[in-house]
């Protein structure tokens, strides 16, 4: 027996992995819930991945620390609106709640859309205009996720010393978990519906830009063949801008609805395991393919919800990438393997 075969039978001696297949079943509806909650913010984040994929053929691996940047981006507007990380959750009615957080997430947004633009421009752009090699691209995004993660851990407190560091934010509490409404024996918090919705409305705000606008056919039309849209008089620049523009801003909405979801989430190193994830959701759905993004997202956040009860909370990470192997396995271009360029609604 080889050294791997006795590691997998003493795990399962010791009761590691659990097989916990009568607790999916208990509790299938509230992991069903809850994993649809995390999916909404996957899938967000795996948008940005696929359309820079689509356009450019460049994974951008620094887009983790552009979603890492929305959640101090909102936070720091949430302060200078005047809230605390006090511990106390804001409760001043539920009109203001709505409009904080809407206020929020624009910030969140307008900080992910400027550092993503800002990022094509410094690091991605000189490298096009010089004949990179696909190689150099790859190295340069790894490179940027790190510059930019040490950049909050080391450099953003001595600006704002309350910022930044080793240690997580304190968190600004808008809203306090309550439930709503039940479906079978799982709760729905209004935390839950914000999420999902606000991740609903902005999928269909971006489906409608990508297919039903002149921006839109430009980043289907650069995606597709370039050399031709820019003999038609399409501006590859201009659209590349416009691809990072609309990953970053969906990257800090997916920031402030993590948030929510996690309050002790904000720290230099937040999204790096998210962002991986969100990757993965991009290559289950069909890199390159929008929809294939958004189907991946929700698919990879059920799939680590039901493998936590089943295998153990351990495994919840290591689950959501076994996944993503075994459906590589059958089909090595995602479930849609449709490429953006030839997208349609």
């Amino acid at each position: 027996m080889t050294s791997s075969a006795l590691v997998d039978v003493a795990l399962l001696a010791n009761g590691s992995i659990d097989f916990n297949v009568s607790g999916v079943a208990d509790q299938f509806w509230r992991l069903t819930v809850d994993g649809l909650a995390y999916g909404s913010i996957y899938a967000l984040v795996a948008v940005g991945y696929t359309l820079v994929y689509g356009v450019l053929r460049l994974i951008n691996f620094a887009h983790s620390e552009i979603f890492m940047v929305g959640m101090f981006g909102q936070y720091v507007g949430l302060m200078l609106l005047g809230f605390s990380p006090s511990g106390n959750v804001y409760s001043q009615g539920v009109v203001l709640t709505v409009v904080f957080l809407g206020v929020a997430m624009l910030i969140g947004m307008l900080v992910s859309g400027a550092a993503a633009v800002g990022l094509e421009r410094v690091a991605y752009r000189p490298l096009r205009k010089r004949g990179a090699k696909p190689l150099i691209f790859l190295i340069t995004a790894i490179g940027a996720s790190f510059v930019i993660q040490e950049f909050v851990h080391y450099v953003l407190p001595k600006f704002w010393p309350s910022l930044g560091g080793t240690n997580a934010q304190q968190p600004i509490m808008l809203v306090k978990p309550t439930e709503q409404f039940s479906i079978f024996d799982a709760s729905v918090t209004n935390v839950t519906l914000v999420i999902i919705g606000a991740a609903i409305v902005l999928a269909i705000a971006t489906e409608y830009v990508i297919n039903r606008t002149k921006f839109g056919r430009g980043i289907r039309a650069v995606a597709q063949d370039p050399d031709t849209a820019t003999l038609m008089g399409v501006s590859r620049e201009r659209v590349i801008m416009l691809t990072f523009l609309i990953g970053g801003l969906l990257a800090g909405a997916a920031a402030l609805l993590y948030t929510l979801k996690i309050p002790n989430g904000i720290i230099y190193s937040g999204g790096f395991i998210l962002g991986i994830k969100a990757f993965s959701a991009a290559v289950l759905g069909g890199i390159g393919n929008l929809r294939g993004a958004l189907l991946g997202g929700l698919l990879l956040g059920l799939a680590e919800n039901y493998g936590q009860i089943l295998f153990g909370t351990q495994w919840r990470d290591v689950v959501a990438f076994v996944v993503l192997v075994a459906v590589l396995m059958i089909r090595p271009t995602g479930i849609l393997g449709e490429s953006l360029g030839k997208a349609r609604v």
